[in-house]
């Protein structure tokens, strides 16, 4: 796996909408497969995935504290 710069800065941009499996079956492939050469862009996957588990968690009650 290596950076590849030329496109991570696009990439990134998508990945909230694909942890959320909102983008066009397409886009999503294009992505999946940035990812398997990427490790900038995969780590970033990684942190978004995590985050995106995380906001699952919050209740609305803890939003109107």
């Amino acid at each position: 796996m290596t950076a590849d710069p030329g496109e991570g800065p696009h990439m990134r941009q998508l990945l909230g909408a694909y942890v959320l499996d909102a983008l066009p079956a397409a886009e999503a492939r294009t992505v999946a497969r940035h990812l398997s050469r990427c490790d900038r862009c995969a780590a970033d996957y990684a942190a978004v995935a995590e985050a995106a588990q995380l906001l699952a968690l919050v209740r609305e009650e803890d939003l109107l504290e």
